[in-house]
């Protein structure tokens, strides 16, 4: 069974090797009646995180990035040029990205880069025979520094069309831009990427200095799904040497700067079960969130003016196997009253990395099982010598990570119950009072796959993707908030059939809880075969 399982998602985003997620807005959840069962078209894909928001009562200029149809795995190359009439400082840029597909097709991975900067990684829907649209939209003020001349662009989602998988992705990329001010404080001067060689040169008045980067376990084979993955002792279909412990590590200079747990991303056809999507997809499934470092203790070892080596890696992936994407941005704000700002690392201690995979085998009517408890820490400190005085920057995370893994001989049942959590402090402490930042990351997943008989496959599963953020100044709580984006699925249908064969049924839902010092977003959707039957907002 596992095999077969496996081979459904590959198929899918495997192809090819901040934010909130948006999506097509909800049609009103009107009384509808629901089939029986899946027909040949279903709502259109709609997620319950908040929109982007606008400046209100302010002009905008939109350009388009990229127009395509992707039906293989040939790029579209463009040239972007900043807008005409909304000047060249604007107060918020949004990303949207509209996209339409119908026939049959399966999940798919792509990108789109901006002279060379990752500004969007994105998957894609499977279509209904009828047809799809959908659209993404992300928040990319960040990037303002890249936008504001003109850019090379490549785009790539990587698809295959043949006499089987008929659906082309019909794609348009706009950017909408609103003058004025942005946030000094999440608007960087400089946007760099790493030279091909893999060095990062800095500006040599750097004061503050994050890289984000576009991690995916994808490409192909089992990292797809690598919390599913078991060591070679185990009698299970994917395997890796170290269990399914994953770990995102960034070295500058061979030393370990930053680590953080990768997000377990679930795509359109995940888990067997690609019913489980149709409506609702999985958290951060359109729009991939990078993960951030925080790199500032390393900013007085950076503004030398050299070049430096950086270099991320998984840990966990066996030795030699391919399917991980990790681009990398680098983010840099400088200090405008100085020319030359000099630094250096103070501190740096780094846990031993903890990394248990126990396989119980199983007997006549009991499962076998795989227990996993994988944790680290890291600690660094440094101090840049600005205009403004001595600033000390201290970063400690701390990721833990648990797991159950249970199957059955044959694997026609698979289940997997785990938690994930990223733990991060970032203080700041030079002119006034220090200012630190928590952030607690905690994600969750809880599924069973199940191939019963007459080849009814049933997947039931329930996603978490939880954050906690709380800043403190002179040890006052200054801001707050609060995310918890929770989907669950139940979905069964008849495998190894003609997709008209299948007599799929399910229900999924999404809620999305924002809370703080910003304000309140609670939305609630509900879908049963393919009908939205409810979009419900509490604040």
């Amino acid at each position: 069974m596992r095999n077969r399982i496996i081979m459904s998602m590959l198929t899918g985003a495997a192809l090819l090797a901040s934010t909130l997620l948006g999506a097509s807005p909800a049609r009103s959840a009107q009384p509808l009646d629901v089939p029986a069962e899946f027909g040949t078209d279903w709502h259109d894909p709609v997620t319950a995180a908040p929109a982007i928001t606008r400046p209100g009562g302010s002009r905008s200029c939109e350009v388009t990035v990229a127009e395509a149809r992707f039906k293989d795995f040939t790029p579209y190359r463009g040239t972007y040029e900043p807008p005409g009439g909304c000047g060249a400082s604007w107060s918020k840029v949004v990303l949207r990205m509209d996209g339409k597909v119908k026939g049959r097709q399966f999940d798919r991975l792509g990108y789109l880069h901006i002279g060379g900067v990752e500004v969007l990684r994105t998957s894609t829907p499977e279509p209904s025979p009828d047809g799809i649209s959908w659209s993404v939209e992300k928040d990319v003020t960040r990037y303002s520094d890249t936008l504001r001349k003109a850019q090379p662009v490549e785009m790539l989602i990587g698809n295959v069309v043949d006499d089987t998988y008929t659906g082309v992705l019909d794609v348009k990329v706009t950017l909408t831009f609103y003058p004025g001010t942005p946030a000094a404080k999440d608007t960087p001067d400089r946007v760099l990427t790493l030279q091909p060689d893999g060095t990062l040169t800095t500006p040599r008045n750097s004061e503050r200095v994050v890289a984000e980067v576009y991690a995916t376990g994808s490409g192909g084979g089992c990292e797809e799904f690598w919390y599913l993955t078991v060591p070679d002792a185990a009698p299970y279909s994917c395997k890796a040497t170290g269990g399914p412990y994953r770990e995102v590590q960034i070295e500058v200079d061979g030393e370990l700067a930053g680590i953080a747990a990768p997000f377990p991303t679930v795509w359109t056809g995940g888990w067997s079960n690609p019913f489980l999507w149709y409506v609702i997809p999985g958290p951060r499934a359109f729009d991939v969130k990078p993960i951030e470092y925080d790199l500032t203790p390393f900013a007085g070892l950076l503004n030398d003016g050299r070049p430096h080596d950086v270099k991320v890696s998984v840990v966990g992936v066996p030795e030699g196997q391919a399917g991980w994407s990790t681009p990398v941005n680098v983010l840099v704000w400088q200090d405008a009253d100085r020319a030359r700002v000099t630094g250096g690392l103070t501190t740096h201690q780094a846990g031993d990395l903890a990394n248990s995979s126990v396989y119980t085998p199983g007997s006549a009517g009991e499962q076998q099982r795989l227990d996993t408890d994988g944790a680290h820490r890291l600690t660094v400190s440094g101090y840049v010598d600005t205009s403004h005085g001595r600033v000390v920057t201290t970063v400690t995370r701390a990721l833990a990570n648990t797991s159950a893994h249970r199957w059955t001989d044959g694997e026609n049942t698979d289940g997997l119950t785990a938690t994930w959590t990223d733990t991060e402090n970032v203080t700041v402490d030079g002119r006034g009072p220090a200012r630190t930042t928590r952030t607690g990351r905690t994600y969750t997943m809880d599924g069973t796959t199940t191939l019963g008989a007459g080849d009814r496959l049933r997947t039931v599963l329930t996603l978490g993707d939880r954050e906690a953020v709380t800043e403190t100044f002179a040890g006052r709580r200054a801001a707050w908030s609060w995310l918890d984006d929770t989907y669950t699925g139940d979905a069964t249908y008849t495998a190894n059939v003609p997709r008209d064969q299948r007599h799929a049924v399910g229900t999924t839902s999404e809620r999305y809880r924002l809370y703080g010092s910003a304000g309140c977003h609670d939305r609630s959707l509900v879908t049963a075969q393919g009908v939205l039957t409810r979009d419900r907002t509490r604040c």
